[in-house]
């Protein structure tokens, strides 16, 4: 998880030039041919989607007066319209698939040959003016001149600007990240059910291109969480995976891609766009994770790791079974009638190319195995299963070398069928039959097969070999799915110079009190300090001078004789305060006011689309104000926050916490 951490005022003078230093160089994970490319594609995208809706307009009104109309004649020419505008629409469509569904088969430069992988294209956005409504609550609600943060502001649209265009490395990943940090920051001080920033964020949909724009600050966090899974599948695509390092670089990427789908299908509800509903991110997930295992096999296939064909029939009958589970997902509606026809065509042709290694590597086994090895091989309830068998219970394992002949041989009659239905299948389809490569690897590896039969084949084989079990799927290396990895860089709060997020956020209420000028009596200032950051006024002594001056229990300080002190320590305010003389000292504070979201009522979920509202809450986290957070593990998309409260004198108060003492 990426340490958010808040930064005291008493640092900015040495760490601003950092914080610039530290955004420039995040910033290089920019790609800047990237925008021209994408706005053109998006430009296309949606073009041609508004022909489409014009077309289904047309539609729609035709349907109607054909069933209004009871005129043969009218009935007649309306039929005809319709077949006009169904084949409009089937040309738009497969235009669209061209742009929006061709798949990225961008190989990596090594020299071996894999099969293609499907990356996921990022959702664009619409550049978003943070300026006038931060401003305008940064006046009204903290009472500072919202002109003064300029810089801070011109930061997070600089940031924003730039994870449009990440570069697929680990710069683009940090890029994405660091901005998604900044908005946990956002939503902690400047959103809330009371008062919120007047702003409208506008993304379009990865799959379909179609634009959904939303006032919920969830919107944008969900959409950049996606585009954080989907820079993780263009990284795991491009690794050269005919080497040992690349082919784990590439699992580890396509894994952490199948976390980041996972982690938002389960905080995200009511999606505004077809790419973020529940359906699709499972399906996403579930190819990934596919993804994810074959390239486990692909690693294990590598001559350095001289894994046993056994081994690498259950690990290739692994990936089909997981392909056939993401078909079977991408077959089923909605999710297909916004997956590109072209992913579930190239699913549908890894099925049955994996199926068919699985019963090639088992043929290889069952002739290379000799008496000496027999203890090396599994037990044929754990490799082979017969057909249509409820039950993994498999056939005796042949003992002569003869009857393994004919078992080999019947598997690689399984493999070579499987491999033709495999070059069927790819090329039925118009977009997989552009792609060389992967009619290269399915041809290379039915060859193979060929071969091997030939070598297998005698003349006096007049036998009817019977039909191959099935391979049982197994796997010695599968990767859980966990979440994507968010860099363990520490990222510091843009707007920190407002104060403490425990204190001065939307969800608080105050007043700015003072300057109040307190004199030091025999008993000393009459007030007790607690805590840090902004150091609490736990108590004020009846009749003493802090009484006298207004000060009350509750007031938080935020200034010393002009001095900025919200991000002071305890002992730094008490050393400020020692050290004044008989004249006194100047004061600043808050009085928190009645908040007018209730606190320690359970937990509170925004109602940001409805009823059933944009986000699930995936965790609590709570503190006790005023603690100061310097490093808070905050959930990825929401937080329902509960503070200890207690009440002295009708007035709230923190819980106990922090230093506490009697300012002499």
């Amino acid at each position: 998880m990426m340490i958010l951490e808040e930064r005291p005022d008493a640092q900015d003078d040495g760490e601003d030039n950092a914080r610039l230093q530290a955004a420039g160089s995040v910033l290089q994970g920019c790609d800047p041919l990237a925008q021209t490319q994408h706005s053109w594609l998006q430009s296309q995208r949606t073009r041609i989607y508004q022909q489409i809706s014009k077309e289904l307009r047309m539609r729609t009104g035709a349907e109607n007066l054909y069933r209004a109309t009871s005129n043969n004649q009218v009935r007649e020419t309306v039929a005809l319209e319709l077949s006009y505008v169904n084949s409009n629409l089937q040309l738009l469509k497969e235009e669209l698939e061209g742009l929006s569904s061709v798949l990225d088969m961008e190989q990596p430069k090594g020299e071996g040959v894999t099969v293609p992988m499907i990356p996921l294209g990022l959702k664009e956005t619409k550049e978003l003016d943070w300026a006038t409504s931060l401003k305008e609550l940064i006046s009204g609600h903290f009472g500072e001149d919202g002109a003064t943060y300029e810089a801070e502001i011109m930061e997070l649209e600089s940031l924003r600007q730039a994870m449009r265009t990440p570069s697929r490395d680990e710069a683009g990943l940090q890029l994405l990240e660091a901005y998604y940090s900044q908005l946990c920051f956002l939503d902690m001080r400047f959103f809330s059910s009371a008062r919120s920033p007047a702003l409208l964020f506008q993304w379009y949909d990865s799959l379909t291109g179609v634009p959904a724009q939303q006032r919920a600050l969830a919107f944008e966090k969900g959409s950049v969480l996606f585009n954080i899974g989907a820079l993780h599948t263009q990284i795991g695509a491009c690794q050269d995976r005919s080497r040992p390092e690349g082919a784990h670089h590439a699992a580890q990427a396509f894994q952490r891609a199948a976390g980041a789908f996972s982690l938002l299908r389960k905080n995200f509800s009511h999606a505004p766009s077809p790419d973020m509903s529940a359906a699709s991110l499972s399906t996403l997930e579930q190819l990934m994770a596919a993804q994810a295992q074959e390239c486990i096999f692909e690693g294990l296939s590598l001559p350095a790791h001289a894994t046993p064909h056994h081994c690498l029939a259950q690990e290739a009958a692994q990936v089909a079974a997981e392909y056939r589970l993401v078909h079977r997902a991408m077959a089923q509606p909605p999710v297909q009638d916004y997956v590109p026809p072209s992913w579930t065509t190239l699913v549908h042709v890894k099925t049955e190319h994996f199926h068919a290694l699985a019963h090639y590597h088992a043929a290889v086994a069952l002739c290379d195995s000799s008496p000496a090895a027999e203890d090396k091989l599994p037990t044929p309830e754990q490799v082979l299963q017969p057909p249509h068998s409820p039950e993994p219970q498999g056939p005796p394992l042949p003992q002569q070398p003869e009857e393994r002949r004919k078992l080999a041989k019947a598997h690689l009659k399984r493999a070579i069928l499987g491999q033709e239905e495999a070059l069927r299948l790819h090329a039925s389809c118009r977009v997989l039959r552009t792609v060389d490569l992967l009619q290269a690897v399915v041809a290379q590896a039915l060859r193979h097969s060929l071969a091997k039969y030939s070598e297998l084949e005698r003349e006096d084989d007049f036998f009817e070999a019977a039909e191959a079990p099935d391979i049982q799927p197994k796997t010695h290396q599968k990767l859980a799915v966990r979440p994507s990895s968010l860099s363990q860089m520490k990222v510091a709060d843009i707007f920190h110079r407002l104060g403490p997020l425990s204190v001065f956020s939307t969800k608080n209420q105050w007043q700015l009190v003072g300057p109040v000028h307190v004199t030091r009596g025999e008993g000393g200032f009459g007030f007790t300090l607690q805590g840090d950051s902004p150091v609490l006024i736990a108590a004020v002594v009846p009749g003493g001078q802090a009484a006298a001056a207004g000060l009350k229990e509750g007031d938080y300080i935020v200034s010393v004789n002009g001095q900025p002190c919200k991000w002071w320590k305890h002992a730094e305010v008490v050393a400020q305060l020692r050290a004044v003389g008989e004249a006194g000292v100047s004061l600043q504070v808050v009085s928190l006011l009645p908040s007018p979201e209730p606190r320690g009522t359970g937990d509170r979920r925004p109602g940001l689309l409805g009823p059933g509202g944009l986000l699930k809450s995936q965790r609590k986290c709570g503190f006790e104000t005023p603690a100061p957070m310097h490093a808070s593990p905050l959930p990825l998309l929401g937080w329902s926050r509960k503070a200890k409260w207690y009440k002295t004198g009708g007035r709230l108060q923190p819980g106990p916490g922090g230093d506490s003492g009697t300012c002499p």
